[in-house]
């Protein structure tokens, strides 16, 4: 079988949704959302979707592909590989990591991250190719259908839950909530989130974005801490991001909003939700046990210097 290696065209959407959800059970993909990614990168972040193809033209592999724009340091990359597991061996994987690397160290990158599920046979795959390990993340499951969610909490004196749609005339003060959230989460590679129309373009639009679902706790009328849900219209629900600010940490703000979030999202039909964690982060995987989620798999993140 001939394996070719090109950019994504249009109505590769779908094989490319396909793809991540075989490699990658546990993640939200949909044809919608890649196309959309694909069409509102950043463009300074040289993103070039690839995808491995057979004769046919059936998709086979995917890889993303992009300049860390966002990061403090420059000259930082990542490519992250899937293939099919329906079609092994066919050296798709190779021929992507290959064209990936290639474009990255065009646009200035020395240092490449990728992440690797924790199976023997990626990490020696990713091992071959000088790839080092770093740090790890879990991915985490719980069947909402059956699980039996903590009750539902008043919100304590002076503090109000409220829906991200409440922010639609005005979303600005969730963006300043996510980025100060995000500047500490853990990771190999920091972000910086000080471009609000680009936030807005991106993650307030996008079509996984559940504003119904995602909670916000307000404390005297200030965004204190959130949790956003995404959801792919098939009943899955996943947890993109649950932070506080630290000026209000320690007063249980996250796990309120994403209970609520939580028992929303299960009024709403949906029956599987998703998170992931940096298996160092403690505070927010004893949240998640608290939930009743479950560790579904784990990935290796992955580094490689060139140049």
């Amino acid at each position: 079988m001939t394996v070719i290696v090109r950019d994504v065209r249009a109505e590769d959407a779908e094989g490319f949704a396909r793809v991540r959800r075989a490699a990658l059970p546990f993640m939200l993909a949909t044809a919608e959302q890649c196309a959309f990614d694909w069409a509102h990168a950043h463009p300074d972040s040289f993103e070039r979707p690839l995808v491995a193809v057979t004769e046919d033209g059936g998709v086979i592999g995917t890889a993303q592909v992009r300049i860390a724009h966002d990061a403090p340091e420059p000259g930082i990359g990542s490519v992250n590989v899937y293939t099919d597991p329906a079609f092994p061996g066919r050296g798709a994987g190779t021929l992507l990591l290959r064209a990936a690397e290639e474009h990255l160290a065009r646009h200035g990158a020395r240092t490449l991250y990728s992440w690797v599920l924790d199976a023997p046979e990626n990490l020696a795959w990713a091992g071959r190719r000088g790839y080092s390990p770093s740090r790890s993340a879990y991915f985490l499951r719980l069947d909402l259908a059956a699980a039996e969610l903590p009750p539902l909490q008043a919100p304590p004196a002076g503090v109000e839950l409220r829906t991200a749609e409440d922010f639609a005339a005005d979303p600005r003060p969730l963006f300043e909530l996510d980025a100060v959230t995000t500047a500490d989460e853990p990771g190999d590679v920091g972000a910086e989130l000080d471009d609000y129309a680009h936030w807005r373009a991106t993650t307030w639009e996008h079509p996984l974005f559940d504003r119904a679902l995602t909670t916000v706790a307000v404390v005297d009328g200030v965004p204190a801490a959130f949790s956003a849900a995404q959801t792919d219209g098939l009943g899955r629900y996943n947890s993109g991001m649950t932070g506080t600010a630290p000026g209000f940490r320690g007063r249980g703000l996250a796990k309120l909003a994403k209970n609520t979030s939580l028992h929303r999202a299960r009024a709403a039909g949906c029956t599987e939700a998703f998170t992931g964690n940096d298996t160092g982060n403690g505070p927010m995987l004893a949240i998640n046990t608290w939930f009743g989620y479950e560790v579904t798999a784990r990935e290796v993140r992955h580094v490689r210097t060139i140049g």
